[in-house]
């Protein structure tokens, strides 16, 4: 980046000393997107009916799994620590997924952006939908971007304050309903929505909705910009995921210099009609470079096209444009084809890294078993000596059901040496775990006087427990300690 030079006083001119130091902060200027048309914008307003519907949507959505579970299709249960997606079922024991998941998301960030630039940021990105939602209720309410203009640079009358007075209560609503949506995501959502109505619902529901509320009231509808500019860690990043063959938006400057009027001969197709500028939700003009604001949204291009349609210019004097392109047609030569920008050897290295995580999360969920057993010894004391002079171990185990109905496991014990087992509190070998519940149970394994597992130090064993009327069944191995432990 070039700064410019501070420039000395000239020759024989008097030299002033300023009253005060020049500020080193410049104060925002309020950005007024011209109202657009296109194949960008229109791609815009898809995306964020897509997002914004699933978003609300997405709570009420029913999922029958039985009398024991909650019927809500996406829930995390908080209380119970599990998190359902329709028919799938995480414990917290089956954490990786959500890292999987998180992983996933990451490298499919790194995949876009190394492909497309900041493209999650100027469609997905949930401060770009909400924001594109308040500035289209804005527009309704105030009109377009001069009128918007006029009406913030004017003093405050009747007009100003009715205009922002219904500008403000239609973002509040939007606000808060976007905090009420999120909290119906950690409870049932008609439940909740009937105790937030009555004054029954837990104070923490009410804060979570009033600082969401707030949050989106203040970033949609104030911070705007400010937030991808400055808070926003992305555009410090993104530079690292980028190269000479990412697609991104450009100014082709060798097609539209020198700028001006179409009547004057050698100007560019560029008439500076400030009509990219203009439509910029950022407020930056595509026109000086890249810029760490661009969220390469597009609606620069389509302000620009319709421009070029009018004056009969060719379409793309803005456009998608990778720098090795930049060079090409500097030098009259064809672009590539956007497909070999977009497969080539980093996009598909990350591609493969994402799907291969897909992959390994998807047979994971097949292949996880419907019971979880986990096996701790108890070591103080290591071992009993019985009145009868036989040797038994004790062990915790943690039987996890993780079926909507109650279920019965039966435990076994296989061994080279010969051990029995046996159940604290129950006659049998076979204990009755409720739905959806994680049952503590402990178990002793017994060695006869004499016996090979009863004077060695150490004895493998392994634990089985099976599900009575399935095929699921698990197994735990450990160690059974004898007497010689004690002379160790």
């Amino acid at each position: 980046m070039n700064w410019p030079r501070a420039s000395g006083p000239k020759e024989g001119a008097a030299v002033s000393t300023p009253e005060a130091e020049p500020s080193l902060y410049a104060a925002r200027e309020p950005v007024f997107p011209r109202r657009v048309k296109g194949t960008f914008r229109t791609l815009k307003w898809w995306i964020m009916g897509i997002t914004l519907g699933i978003y609300y949507i997405t709570p009420w959505l029913r999922w029958d799994r039985g009398p024991n579970l909650p019927d809500q299709a996406v829930l995390v249960d908080l209380a119970n620590r599990r998190f359902f997606f329709f028919m799938i079922e995480i414990w917290p024991h089956e954490f990786y997924f959500v890292a999987g998941l998180l992983i996933m998301a990451g490298l499919g960030l790194f995949l876009f952006t190394s492909a497309a630039g900041r493209v999650w940021c100027g469609y997905a990105c949930p401060q770009t939908v909400w924001t594109d939602l308040f500035i289209l209720v804005e527009r309704w309410v105030e009109g377009d971007r001069n009128a918007r203009i006029r009406l913030h640079r004017q003093p405050w009358n009747w007009e100003k304050l009715v205009k922002n007075g219904i500008k403000w209560w239609i973002w509040l609503f939007i606000g808060l309903a976007t905090g009420g949506a999120w909290v119906f995501y950690f409870t049932d959502a008609p439940t909740l929505l009937r105790d937030l109505v009555t004054f029954q619902a837990h104070p923490v529901a009410y804060l979570t909705i009033l600082i969401l509320t707030f949050t989106t009231f203040f970033f949609g509808g104030f911070a705007r910009e400010q937030i991808c500019i400055y808070a926003c860690p992305w555009p410090r990043i993104q530079a690292a995921m980028m190269d000479e063959d990412t697609l991104t938006i450009a100014y082709r400057e060798w097609r539209g210099e020198p700028r001006g009027k179409q009547t004057v001969e050698g100007n560019g197709d560029c008439i500076d009609c400030m009509a990219c500028v203009n439509v910029c939700p950022m407020g930056i003009d595509i026109r000086n470079g890249q810029q760490l604001a661009c969220i390469t949204c597009g609606l620069c291009i389509d302000a620009c096209n319709d421009v070029m349609d009018r004056i009969g210019k060719p379409r793309d004097l803005i456009g998608y444009l990778a720098l090795t392109d930049e060079t090409r047609e500097r030098a009259g030569h064809t672009p590539k084809s956007v497909w070999s920008h977009v497969f080539r050897v980093r996009t598909m290295l990350y591609t493969v890294l994402w799907a291969g995580v897909g992959i390994g999360l998807v047979v994971a969920l097949f292949l996880r078993s419907p019971i979880d057993v986990n096996v701790t010894p108890v070591r103080n004391p290591t071992f009993v000596t019985l009145s009868d002079g036989s040797i038994r171990n004790a062990y915790d185990i943690r039987l996890r059901n993780m079926h909507g109905e109650d279920a019965q496991f039966t435990m076994a014990v296989t061994s080279d040496a010969f051990v029995t087992l046996g159940l604290e509190g129950e006659t049998g070998l076979t204990v009755t775990v409720p739905a959806n519940e994680t049952m503590s149970q402990r178990v002793y394994l017994t060695a006869a006087p004499g016996s090979q597992a009863a004077q060695e130090d150490r004895t493998d064993v392994r634990l089985w427990v099976e599900e009575q009327g399935t095929t699921n069944r698990v197994h735990h191995d450990t160690i059974f300690n004898g007497k010689e432990d004690s002379d160790g």
